[in-house]
């Protein structure tokens, strides 16, 4: 059976703990067919790469259900395709019959049926707060509460048994979600932190309970319900953190508009965006968002393209430019056949990037992956091992060993080694990609950071890779103008790239009337101005018709050396200038080239261009290797012979040719306006078609890169010093349950507070 190797991205509702989809990645990654599943605690989603021949689409979203959790199906930009939910309820009756039907009454007892990130949060705010009010009343009776005089007991209860109901309206309710995970973890082989939440909160409560109707005892009812408090307004705090790094591709996924005006039997009809069709004629108003990609066949127009591209300017379009979905017309009505719809848009296609982007995991999340399962059993030794020492050994109350083994418990926190990584990269692709930048994943991003030298293919990428007048040269007695105003005469119905650079550097100039043109093929074409012979091309043009050059003899040669092509302007017999032309350097190379070089990063120009012209474009970008004469099949040669240097090389390119060297490359960087090909194989798209984007994504990178290593660093200093003072190596200096729970929830929102900043780093060329 042959191989179909494909890539999807599955919404995953439920994910309650930081680390609850690595249950989710391990079941899906047991499938045959899968070749690896990756997912981000805050994306809501996994990208599972899988041979299609071998397991279908359907069958990942089953074995997300069989973890326990909602899947809604394939991600995708609202209102542009129809997303094919599967029925829940069905799902549900299906499981009913399974042994794994406990898993969906507890999932919807604890956080509702298929319920988002956002709808999590409130759920988890409500929850703190009818904990925080049975906890406060619970302070008026508790004999170790305020120093308030006692309510009487209401209903004719027994204190202890008020304090039993008051504690369980705390606790049952406010913490079932963490029952629930911590049961869909163990289900799916995996350890979290609502573990070490069910094994504190539970030991506690339990143990109260037990000593309240079975035997005399202490009991922990307030110490418990306070703990909780604690823990739930952490744990809300944190999912709203987790959410917010979401933002970048939330906007991404609501840009597009719910209905298109579409052109149906000769009539003007309003569809919805997700039933428009290839070859459907597409009508837009000024201010309206484009619903689907598509080319101009009606009007002129200019689009604001800056939430796809991060380009602020608006872009022209015309008959036969093509038109991308959700961007907007800023000014006149068109018309426009769509090309590409649904799954297939643009905007789609960039959701994809950036989810898998955001899915996948740097060598260091891996390693931080396994770190925090090994944490939570390391947690759970030693909180028995501290029981064992102050119960057993040293002889200390059972009250006191039962408070430390909690407190150990409870401050232990993998969650802050889960959010550690994926916070910054998700946050960092975000913001890549709301500013035209898309990183493909995390390898990418942390690789941007140590390169030592980028390579820049020229043409198309530090050139715009069409010809432009460089310099002008004026014969004696003639100015520029005169010679731009008579090349331009003559130039004005010609179709050659060459004529075309010349009338536009004489926009705005009156051109010299010239009449019967003729064409001279290898040299360049006569006409008659003024009543005289007028000549443009080259100097074998000029030596055939005998011109007297004027003594610019030199001037010419020296601007041929310079890999320009020069045009010889004459009348009358006598020259009257030369014009150089060359490929136009892009506006921002030079700054480019200056900026990498300012981070440490060397700059190398490869090109297949002859030397002299390679070597002035060289100069003129301040760029010191230049590799010329070059040909396509030998580029990814070039980039091995640098790492074989031992140095770490990026490569920019925009053409087919440039595509095994990006691949070659340590990181590629294609330039948007270029081929499918060299996009497909790059790691980095620019989609401004602007080099400097290049600089942007390395200081983009190593700002991430510096925020996962302060996250990894704070998880786990933090769990190195937490365990010695939980478990009383410092006695009498000791930390109560109530005190761990604020740190271990501390740890965590101080690791997705950090990651947040990244949103507002100062990075050059990003907003």
């Amino acid at each position: 059976m042959k191989s179909e190797m494909k890539s999807v991205n599955i919404e995953v509702r439920g994910l309650f703990e930081p680390l609850d989809h690595l249950g989710v990645e391990k079941r899906i990654g047991a499938l045959p067919g899968v070749h690896h599943a990756h997912s981000n605690p805050a994306s809501g989603g996994v990208t599972v790469h899988y041979d299609a021949a071998v397991v279908s689409e359907p069958q990942l979203r089953e074995s997300v259900r069989e973890c326990g959790y909602h899947c809604r199906g394939e991600v995708q930009p609202d209102h542009v395709c129809r997303v094919a939910e599967p029925d829940i309820r069905a799902a549900h009756a299906k499981h009913a019959a399974q042994p794994g039907a406990m898993g969906e009454m507890a999932h919807d007892m604890g956080h509702g049926s298929g319920m988002d990130m956002a709808g999590m949060v409130r759920d988890m705010r409500n929850r703190f707060i009818v904990s925080l009010i049975f906890s406060t009343l619970l302070f008026f009776w508790s004999p170790m509460g305020l120093p308030l005089p006692t309510p009487p007991v209401p209903l004719g209860l027994e204190l202890d048994h008020w304090l039993f109901v008051l504690a369980s309206g705390a606790v049952l309710w406010p913490s079932w979600p963490f029952f629930v995970a911590a049961w869909r973890a163990l289900r799916n082989g995996v350890l979290n932190m609502a573990v070490l939440v069910v094994l504190s909160v539970g030991t506690g409560y339990l143990f109260s309970v037990a000593s309240t109707f079975l035997f005399e005892g202490v009991q922990f009812y307030e110490a418990v319900s306070v703990l909780l408090v604690f823990i739930l307004l952490g744990h809300w705090l944190e999912m709203r953190a987790r959410a917010g790094a979401n933002d970048a591709i939330r906007a991404l996924l609501e840009l597009a508009p719910p209905m298109a005006n579409v052109l149906r039997d000769g009539k003007e009809v309003q569809v919805p965006t997700a039933d428009v069709l290839a070859g459907d004629v597409v009508m837009v108003r000024p201010g309206d968002r484009i619903p689907v990609d598509g080319v101009v066949t009606e009007g002129e127009t200019q689009v604001d393209e800056s939430m796809l591209t991060g380009e602020s300017m608006p872009v022209k379009k015309v008959v036969g430019a093509n038109v991308a979905a959700a961007t907007i017309n800023k000014s006149g009505a068109f018309r426009f056949r769509a090309t590409k719809v649904g799954a297939d848009t643009a905007l789609a296609q960039i959701v994809k990037l950036v989810q898998e982007a955001q899915n996948s995991k740097a060598p260091a999340q891996l390693l931080a992956d396994r770190a925090s399962q090994w944490l939570v059993l390391i947690a759970i030794v030693i909180g028995l091992a501290t029981f064992a020492v102050w119960f057993w050994l040293i002889g200390q109350t059972l009250l006191f060993a039962v408070t430390l083994t909690i407190t150990v418990f409870v401050i232990a926190c993998p969650d802050a080694l889960g959010l550690a990584t994926p916070m910054a990269i998700m946050i960092g692709t975000g913001r890549g990609a709301q500013n035209g930048i898309l990183i493909k994943n995390a390898s990418a991003l942390e690789n941007a950071t140590h390169l030592d030298v980028v390579i820049f293919d020229k043409t198309g990428t530090l050139t715009l890779g069409k010809p432009e007048v460089v310099e002008v040269a004026a014969a004696p007695g003639r100015s520029e103008d005169d010679v731009l105003a008579l090349a331009a005469g003559m130039e004005q119905h010609s179709e050659h790239p060459l004529a075309h650079a010349i009338l536009e550097k004489s926009k705005g100039m009156q051109p010299l009337p010239a009449d019967g043109f003729t064409n001279i093929d290898g040299m360049g074409a006569r006409a008659r101005s003024e009543g005289e012979p007028a000549l443009v091309g080259n100097r074998r043009l000029m030596d055939a018709e005998r011109v007297d050059l004027a003594g610019m003899e030199s001037t010419a040669e020296r601007m041929a050396d310079g890999g320009r092509t020069v045009v010889h302007v004459a009348r009358g017999g006598k020259l009257w200038g030369l014009i150089a032309i060359a490929d136009a350097v892009r506006p921002t190379s030079a700054a480019t080239v200056a900026a990498l070089k300012k981070r440490g990063v060397d700059v190398a120009m490869l090109t297949g261009d002859n030397r002299a012209t390679a070597e002035r474009i060289g100069r003129e970008l301040g760029v010191t290797l230049v590799l010329a004469e070059v040909l396509p099949g030998e580029k990814a040669e070039q980039v091995k012979a640098l790492q074989a240097q031992g140095k770490k090389v990026g490569m920019v390119g925009d053409g087919i040719n440039d595509a095994p060297a990006l691949t070659q490359a340590d990181v590629g960087f294609a330039i948007g306006a270029g081929t499918d090909v060299a996009m497909e194989s790059a790691d980095v798209v620019l989609m401004r078609s602007d080099p400097f984007d290049v600089v942007a994504a390395v200081g983009l990178s190593r700002v991430t890169l510096r925020k996962m290593h302060q996250n990894l660093w704070w998880a786990v200093g933090y769990n190195v010093l937490a365990f010695p003072f939980a478990a009383g190596v410092f006695y009498p200096l000791t930390i109560s349950p109530q005190l761990a729970a604020l740190a271990m929830s501390g740890s965590s929102l101080i690791v997705a507070a950090n990651a947040l900043l990244l949103k507002r780093a100062n990075v050059e060329g990003l907003k």
